[in-house]
């Protein structure tokens, strides 16, 4: 289907490699998918938003000068979400727009080799969104965007339609509130998009991501009311979300605000150490295991999101699933960007457990 000034034609694809979250999709728009090579239409996990062109200049933005060197790639919240889920185990697929100028191919190529399904992408005439980043250690950054008039600003409820099949038929759909904020399109498109999977009994990972270049907090506040209460999983951070989404600087108290829009479950991430998560039965500080090197926390909520929603569309318990996504976002700062360091699940599964065992050492050793 086309929306008003949008096309909609997908993405051709190749499809390599074989087995469930193994399959990998690839995108040289030359090519096709290879005859009696069938793509999954009931994945465990599909992430609907935004993918941009990264630049990461080797120096603070305030100090870039004529000369100063930098390095391309791709990220956008959409995708690095994605790409933890894969890692992670689950089989996904990316939703989104993007445009048709010459980094599309290797934008959607670097998707595919993370193993993303990209097939049900859609293009637009438009150019893709980018951004430019300094390294970063602590996650509280600024960020210079260029996405005013882009493709994935023209993601729409026509496009939500088109793949209403797919919305229906999966377990678990991730998405954003930058993805809900591009324009007025998109917010009604991450609606009802919610909504699909919702009444169709699938779950739903939100992290409301305020971003205030981009929207504005009534804006996003609103998003937030209609969403919060089709949420299973709400990822937020605190203070920067929590202040501008529900008036407070406690993750205590914000989960509990957040919870009393309607989300089931609330996961509040509060700086590299420490996260609260309530279930609606109790609201209990988690202990995360603690990244000594750190380069840069680019993306690091994303990992934390993608990685919980596929562990829970897999079928692991809560508790299970966010310690395995505290371990994961735990690893990923590790690299440089928003896909610089996707940790693949054994790794994640060897730092969860020998985090788990540390914690419990240290409780008998006070005891």
């Amino acid at each position: 289907m086309t929306g008003a000034g949008n096309t909609t034609g997908s993405a051709t694809t190749t499809a390599t490699g074989s087995g469930g979250a193994s399959k990998r999709f690839g995108v040289p728009q030359r090519y096709e998918v290879p005859q009696g090579c069938e793509v999954p239409h009931g994945y465990d996990v599909l992430v609907l938003g935004e993918v941009l062109v990264e630049i990461h200049a080797e120096t603070a933005l305030r100090d870039a000068a004529d000369g100063t060197p930098a390095r391309v790639s791709f990220s956008g919240d959409a995708l690095n979400a994605a790409a933890a889920a894969v890692a992670a185990g689950a089989r996904t697929a990316l939703l989104a727009v993007v445009g048709e100028d010459e980094l599309s191919v290797p934008l959607l190529a670097r998707a595919a080799a993370l193993g993303v399904d990209v097939s049900h992408v859609r293009r637009s005439p438009r150019p893709n969104g980018a951004y430019l980043l300094c390294a970063d250690t602590e996650g509280d950054r600024e960020f210079v965007y260029w996405r005013t008039g882009s493709a994935g600003s023209t993601l729409s409820v026509e496009h939500v339609e088109s793949w209403r099949e797919l919305l229906t038929n999966s377990t678990a759909l991730i998405t954003s509130g930058i993805a809900g904020a591009l324009s007025p399109n998109s917010r009604e498109a991450v609606l009802l998009a919610a909504r699909t999977v919702h009444e169709a009994g699938g779950h739903l990972s939100y992290d409301p991501n305020f971003r205030s270049r981009l929207t504005s907090r009534g804006e996003a506040r609103t998003l937030l009311a209609r969403i919060a209460p089709l949420t299973g999983l709400l990822k937020t951070s605190c203070p920067a979300d929590a202040l501008a989404m529900v008036d407070t600087d406690d993750p205590a108290e914000a989960a509990a605000r957040y919870r009393a829009l309607g989300a089931r479950t609330v996961a509040v991430t509060a700086g590299a150490d420490r996260l609260l998560l309530d279930d609606g039965t109790a609201a209990a500080y988690l202990p995360v295991p603690v990244n000594p090197d750190p380069v840069d926390a680019t993306g690091a909520g994303d990992c934390f999101t993608g990685t919980a929603t596929a562990r829970l569309a897999l079928g692991d318990t809560l508790a299970a699933a966010i310690t395995y996504a505290t371990a994961a976002a735990s690893l990923s700062v590790s690299g440089r960007g928003g896909t610089g360091r996707i940790p693949d699940f054994t790794e994640t599964a060897a730092l969860a457990a020998a985090h788990r065992e540390d914690t419990l050492r240290r409780e008998r050793a006070t005891t």
